[in-house]
């Protein structure tokens, strides 16, 4: 592995490229510490030490919790990246999921690359709206912040600042992609998301009381070393699903050309378990936000908020939609499976890939190519889809779980699982691989005595 390492940075067309990433990489990091101006970050600051933990548990904290895993930043100070890359994340999926209704633009993916350079341009278009109004969001959440007799002018910055800084981050990945190496977008996420684990490390650490008789609300030896191996474990599950293939045997039909017969080879279509992704928990995750901050809301209207009888049960339903309540998890883990689906019916085409094995002169052995093949892919697929959801809502719930049992931090267990683990496993083993790919193209050792890091066979 040492040696792997040191060939990393012997070849320099590599060695540019990795350190070219890092570079950027660091100025995504430093863009977090430039303030927008007129607003008094020191203020913020005080007030948000001053109420700790408090915010942790309402809706509003998790939404806050959930935004500032994935931009990287804090929503307790405003920063020139603070919406992070969200923003051109959400364009693409809307995008994305109207490709599958509006003929146009599935007309314009179908195109190849000309089609999928529009489409690009169309999702920077899209994001400057989005960042818009998320800033203005941002700013009046932080409205009790600004410099006096400033307001306007304030909010006017705000928005400009942090719209320029998401722009600058969509260019950052671009360039990446160009220049550097890996997906440049899904590094900005995982830089984000890793960015805030030194915090939950020291947290663990401050908490830490192996003495008998140790405070309640500290964490025991038992505690600690529970939350390691649960952290390797769901890592390695992590890995192990993410890679997980279902190999389709594909042979291909014989053909005589001349006096020479060509074809007659024998390989796989590789499905993937996990087909998609994290996007399952994404959607899932976005909409479980919603309906714990309504329901606050409504109960605060006057009508409600006077009446015992209904203030009751507002609270009562409001609780129920906590991450500690059972009927949260069980609408979460539903949502999972339904968007898994949902997601993989989106993505996967059985129809179009039967007609590009039939094209090809393949055929999967046992089957008539055409409509029985994409039946049996089908088939296959919703099989294997049940198992990839089933690991999903798995990891969605271990947060939760450990949160409740344990009574360790939701900040911290969410480490555990979720959204923010998944997408840190999928990108690095998308690294790693395109790394390996350099290092085998030029005659080196991969990653693994082994062979290459691919897909398991399952």
């Amino acid at each position: 592995m040492l040696s792997t390492f040191i060939n990393v940075f012997k070849i320099p067309d590599l060695r540019k490229k990795i350190l070219f990433t890092i570079a950027l990489l660091v100025i995504y990091r430093m863009g977090f510490q430039i303030p927008v101006p007129f607003f008094d970050n020191e203020k913020m600051q005080q007030v948000s030490d001053q109420k700790g933990d408090e915010d942790s548990g309402t809706p509003l904290g998790r939404v806050a919790e959930y935004l500032q895993m994935f931009s990287g930043g804090r929503l307790d100070k405003t920063s020139l990246f603070g919406l992070g890359i969200m923003p051109y994340i959400s364009a693409s999926i809307i995008l994305m999921l109207l490709g599958e209704v509006w003929t146009p633009l599935r007309k314009l993916r179908q195109e190849g690359a000309a089609g999928h350079k529009k489409i690009q341009e169309y999702t920077r278009y899209l994001t400057v709206p989005l960042c818009v109004v998320q800033s203005l969001m941002i700013m009046k959440m932080h409205k009790g912040y600004l410099i006096a007799g400033m307001e306007g002018r304030a909010i006017f910055m705000g928005v400009v600042a942090m719209t320029a800084g998401t722009l600058f981050l969509m260019w950052l990945g671009e360039q990446i992609d160009e220049y550097g190496i890996g997906n440049g977008i899904s590094l900005l996420i995982m830089a984000g998301i890793v960015s805030r684990m030194p915090w939950a490390i020291q947290f663990v650490i401050e908490r830490a009381d192996f003495t008998v008789g140790a405070p309640e609300g500290s964490y025991g030896v038992g505690t600690v070393i529970f939350l390691i191996g649960a952290f390797v474990f769901v890592v390695a599950g992590a890995i192990l699903i993410t890679q997980g293939q279902r190999r389709i045997p594909i042979q291909q039909a014989k053909q005589m050309r001349g006096r020479r017969m060509f074809g007659g080879q024998r390989h796989y279509l590789p499905l993937r378990i996990n087909h998609g992704g994290v996007m399952p928990i994404i959607f899932a995750s976005s909409l479980m936000m919603f309906p714990p901050i309504i329901i606050q809301q409504i109960a605060q209207i006057g009508i409600i908020s006077d009446s015992e009888r209904w203030r009751g049960i507002f609270v009562t339903i409001g609780d129920s939609f906590t991450p500690s309540a059972f009927t949260y998890n069980f609408i979460f883990v539903v949502m999972i499976f339904l968007f898994a689906y949902f997601w993989t019916t989106v993505q996967f085409q059985p129809k179009e890939m039967a007609k590009r094995l039939r094209d090809n002169g393949s055929f999967i052995p046992g089957l008539r190519p055409g409509h029985r093949t994409a039946e049996y892919l089908e088939t296959v697929m919703i099989r294997i889809t049940y198992f990839g959801a089933s690991f999903l809502a798995f990891i969605a719930v271990v947060p939760s779980v450990v949160s409740q049992a344990l009574g360790v931090d939701y900040r911290v267990a969410m480490f555990l699982g979720g959204t923010g683990l998944l997408i840190v496993v999928s990108v690095s083993l998308d690294l790693v691989q395109k790394i390996e790919a350099n290092l085998i193209m030029r005659n080196y050792d991969g990653f693994s005595e082994s062979g290459r890091i691919k897909g398991a066979f399952r």
